[in-house]
């Protein structure tokens, strides 16, 4: 191996810039001029410095807060740091988790970070992609953990507690995160609303922190069409979440017992485990109470969307990255939001299933199976719910403005 061979093994391992037009032409200088004055001028040394000494704008800046950032950096910091040689200082894990948060809380392009922290541009778009890959792999089995019965009992409890809807185990929706249409893939990520792509699914629980998400889905697939590809949902078809047994809803013993159910809107099918609204506008008084009760807790995923947008501001911009880039940040920015609303109720969600480590607490993609049809079950259990919702037992005081 030459001299320049083995200078570009070294750069590729200690992820330093290389630039394809360089890579062509033959790189004139190790490090570019701006870029020498790093220590000195860098926004990590300088602003950064400056902004611990401000928690409220650090946490502007960050939209983590001190605490916060040393706790997500202590997680994630083995896994992100780079070896170091005798040939360049490498760029430490508490720069690249800046780095990092600073692209997903503003969704700047990859360039102008570059600039602020003196490091080159296909530098940072490396470090985004490994530091939102180390979120992942280092947090979800804390933050997202796959429930099991006891976890479900709980988060059943919730909504009825703070929603009144009686065993539901989660509010349902899609989200689409508009990206630039990928080269060669024809219209496959082409959604209804005429962009480019991919699909967050995601079941949010009581207190806004998402459960179980699946992450890109081609943004030309329907809501169903995305729940029935991923193994979610067929995992619910199958009965295999390890869901509470059935159980009477409150005061109603004479129903009987009664699945417990996820909600979602009308995109979705009807299932024994699935509810999703009566269509039509003209429907009679109990029907339009049920539509009512039902969007009245399935806006949690909604808020949970909204939320998830305000924090971070990268998905009101077109993101310039590819697919598979894009996918790692959607999953790290989930796995931050639920970190930052962690103890919103004030305990932790029970832990009692252990996650494989090969998906992680990821809901992967499987081939579409099964169809949107509603069973007479399905439609028995809903009229079930529409029943109670308009009985002494089941009534609450201000659905009646719905009348």
């Amino acid at each position: 191996m030459n001299a320049r061979n083995r200078i570009l093994a070294i750069a590729l391992a200690m992820d330093i810039d290389e630039d394809p037009a360089v890579r062509r032409r033959g790189r004139s200088v190790w490090v570019h001029d701006i870029n020498r004055g790093r220590r000195q001028f860098m926004e990590y040394h300088r602003l950064v410095q400056e902004l611990r000494l401000d928690d409220a704008r650090f946490k502007s800046y960050f939209r983590l807060n001190r605490q916060q950032f040393e706790e997500v950096l202590q997680k994630i910091g083995p896994t992100i740091a780079k070896m170091q040689t005798n040939y360049r200082e490498t760029i430490s894990p508490a720069e690249r988790l800046c780095i990092c948060l600073r692209y997903l809380s503003t969704g700047d392009s990859f360039r102008s970070i570059a600039f602020s922290y003196r490091v080159g541009f296909c530098t940072v778009a490396r470090i985004v992609r490994s530091v939102c890959e180390a979120i992942w792999e280092c947090m979800v089995s804390d933050y997202m953990p796959v429930p099991g019965a006891e976890a479900w009992r709980k988060i059943a409890g919730d909504y009825e507690r703070l929603w009144a809807f009686p065993n539901c185990l989660g509010a349902m929706d899609g989200k689409h995160v508009v990206i630039q249409a990928p080269p060669s893939s024809g219209s496959q990520y082409f959604n209804y609303k005429g962009a480019f792509s991919i699909v967050l699914l995601a079941v949010v629980d009581a207190h806004y922190r998402f459960t179980l998400v699946d992450v890109g889905a081609y943004g030309r697939s329907s809501d169903g069409g995305t729940l029935a590809s991923s193994a979610f949902g067929t995992a619910l078809r199958l009965g295999n979440l390890d869901l509470p047994e059935d159980r009477p809803l409150p005061g109603a013993d004479h129903l009987g017992p009664q699945p417990h159910v996820f909600l979602a809107d009308e995109a979705f099918p009807l299932r024994r485990n699935l509810l999703r609204p009566y269509p039509g506008q003209h429907l009679g008084g109990e029907r339009r109470i049920f539509n009512y009760r039902l969007s009245h807790a399935r806006r949690m995923v909604e808020c949970s969307f909204g939320i998830l947008a305000t924090q971070w501001r990268l998905y009101r911009r077109v993101l310039g990255v590819s697919p598979e880039v894009a996918e790692c940040v959607v999953k790290a920015t989930c796995i931050l939001h639920n970190f930052l609303r962690w103890d919103y109720d004030g305990e932790d969600v029970p832990r009692t299933t252990t996650v494989p480590t090969d998906s992680q607490g990821a809901v992967q993609r499987i081939p579409r199976v099964g169809s949107n049809n509603a069973s007479r079950e399905a439609a028995a259990v809903r009229e079930t719910f529409t029943s109670y919702f308009s009985s002494p037992d089941g009534r609450v005081p201000w659905q009646d403005s719905i009348l």
